[in-house]
This record gives structure tokens, sequence and C-alpha cells, in this order.
């Protein structure tokens, strides 16, 4: 990128009610699509459109999230002076921790004061897309806005989306505070673009007048005042912070259009590397319109489902328009249809389970049934 812009994954107080999937792992580590995260889709546009600065702000459970991003190599963030930067809450207070996302990103003002870049580029990670960054830039100097929303036309989205409203020179007018019922087609993808010098000073003025959160206080409430605007993304979006739509979006990828549009264009996503063999089809196993990952070993039938690493689908048995997380077990004649499993979940023998396609049954980590 020729412009000088660094990426924040904003990881605090994001929508959860994903029931079991977080638990024990903040939503930007849900496993999607087989083999990825859900952050890696943030993390991988920023990468792909020339940002080599990248700061996860994180906030709870985020043991996993460590785990997963390490060092940055997989995404070639593993740089000397620039990179990958994992930046935890500053406290472990429970007070301090509820407040919002500009108390905590003045405690990590030093981040942003000590880098020579100009521009910032905010995202959360519960946002499927695959955006070209540079061209938000672009669209941001032109207009010459202050702060650049990163919106999308479309009249259902299966997840909760802040709305937004935009008069006809595309500049945001009225911004959905939280998750109300605004009348309105485009929907934010909570990603902004602003200058860093005006960050800091929305973060300082905001939090002297005992306002904390980025988008309900220092945005939100100066859309007469700022110059926003709303640049229209084409390409394919998920919105992925609720069970329902986490199962459809998930779903969604059995078409190959969509899944190659979200993963190749403009540039392909990338995760943490897994050396595993490839998948092994046994006897008379039968794979008809799913996503098998590697390592897995099928000796039945899988069906319109998503099969992540070393998942085992044992002899009759029947897996039907399901999501089965890593390593987990489906015994011999046993019967699974509209469900999600979580890692390492074990289904004995003979077992018939049965969830609905608006609501999908869900089985925690490491359960038994």
């Amino acid at each position: 990128m020729k412009h000088k812009v660094m990426g924040v994954i904003n990881l605090i107080h994001e929508t959860d009610e994903l029931e079991y999937l977080t638990q024990g792992r903040c939503l930007a580590t849900v496993p999607f699509g087989a083999r990825y995260r859900l952050i890696d889709f943030a993390l991988s546009s920023m990468v792909n459109s020339g940002i080599s600065k990248v700061a996860v702000f994180a906030h709870t459970k985020y043991r996993s999230l460590m785990d997963h991003l390490g060092s940055g190599k997989h995404w070639d963030l593993e740089h000397r002076q620039s990179g990958l930067f994992v930046l935890p809450p500053a406290t472990d207070d429970i007070q301090e921790l509820s407040r919002g996302d500009l108390y905590h990103f003045y405690q990590h003002r030093d981040y942003f004061n000590r880098s020579s870049l100009d521009y910032v580029v905010i995202t959360r990670s519960h946002m499927v897309c695959n955006v070209d960054f540079e061209k938000v830039i672009e669209f941001h100097l032109e207009r010459e806005a202050d702060i650049t929303v990163v919106c999308k036309k479309q009249d259902h989205l299966h997840g909760k989306s802040r709305k937004v409203k935009l008069n006809d020179d595309g500049r945001i007018t009225a911004m959905q505070d939280h998750y109300g019922r605004m009348s309105s087609d485009i929907n934010s993808m909570e990603m902004y673009v602003m200058h860093k010098e005006l960050l800091l000073e929305l973060v300082e003025t905001s939090l002297a007048q005992g306002q904390d959160h980025l988008v309900r206080h220092a945005i939100f409430s100066r859309l007469d005042k700022l110059n926003v605007y709303g640049y229209m993304y084409e390409g394919y979006l998920g919105v992925v912070n609720t069970l329902s739509s986490y199962y459809r979006n998930s779903m969604n990828l059995l078409d190959p259009d969509i899944w190659k549009e979200l993963f190749y264009q403009p540039g392909p996503i990338f995760t943490k590397v897994k050396d595993e063999p490839p998948a092994r089809y046994l006897g008379n196993s039968k794979v008809t319109n799913s996503l098998i990952a590697n390592g897995c070993r099928v000796e039945g039938t899988v069906v319109n489902s998503i099969l992540f690493r070393g998942v085992h689908v044992g002899k009759g048995a029947v897996v039907s328009n399901s999501i089965i997380m890593q390593n987990g077990i489906v015994g011999e004649n046993s019967f699974v249809q509209y469900s999600i499993l979580d890692k390492d979940v074990r289904v004995d023998e003979d077992r018939d389970i049965r969830g609905a396609d608006s609501a999908p049954f869900l089985a925690g980590k490491r359960k038994i049934i």
C-alpha cells in the first residue's frame, strides 16, 4: 500500500450470541469454513492490501487467540520493525474491563504515538468478507473525508448489524445506535478509516466527557460535525455474531461462486497452517456437496456438510447439513442432521441427532453423545 496505514482489529465488546461456541474462546477465534477462524478474514484483507502493521486489541478469553495468531508468520507479519501486535487489556479489574473501546485505545496510546504511519483502519472480527482497503483509502482521500465507513447494501443479513443512512453524496446522515430498527438496507461493516491524529483526538476528547465507545460516542454523536462517508463494498458479506448466522453463513460456503468470491478475490485468505495428511475416503463412503478438510477419514455418507481437520465418520454413519469441527467422531450407523459439533465431540454408535434448519443442534467442546 502506497499510503502509510496501520491496522487495528478491535475485539472489545463484540456482539456475541454463539452460545457454546464462545464459551471458552473469543468470537474472533470461532472456527469457520473447515480450516479458518473468523479473524482470518479481517487480517488477510489487511495483509492483501499492503498493511504490514496490525494491532489486535484483545479483550476476554483470548488464550486461543494468542495460540492461533502466534508471531503472525502465517500472514507474513513476522517483521522486526512492524508486524503483528496482540494488545490485551492493561488491567484485569472487572470495572475497567467493562469500559468501552476508547478507554482501551487510550491505555495503549503508546502504540499509536510511536508509529510514523498516518492512517488507521479499524475493523471487527465478525465480518466475513474480503475487502481491498487500498480502494477504501483512495475513496477516503478523494472525498476528503474525516471518517470513512465501509458499508454493504443488502436487505437481509443473517447476523446483527448496524444500519446507516446516506445522502446523495455518499455522506452518512444517520447511524443506528447499536442494533435498533432503523429502516435502511445499508449496513455498516464496522470498518472505519481515519487519520491517526483524529483517532487520538476522539479518544481524548470523548474520555474527557465521560464517553468511551468509538461508534456510539465518538462517531455517532459527531455526524453533523465530521465528514463521515460510506464506502459501498460490492463483494460477499457474512455477519457472524449469532448462532443462526454462523450456521447460515457456513452453509453458504457450499456454493462454489460464494467460495471463490470470498476466498480468492481480491486476494487469498490466510490461516494458521497445520500439517495433516489428505482426507481419506474408505469402503462405501459417499460425499456430496461438502467441504472436507485434510486429515479427515470418511467411511459413511456426508451430504451438504462441513468437516474440519481430523474428523472421522464411521461406517454406515450419515452426516447431513451439519458442521463438525476438528477431531470430531461420528460413530458407526449414527445419524447427524442440522447440527453443529464443536471440537473433539464424540457421537457414539447408533445415535440419532437432529436439529432444524432454523435452529441447529449445538454440542459444546469434548461432549460425548
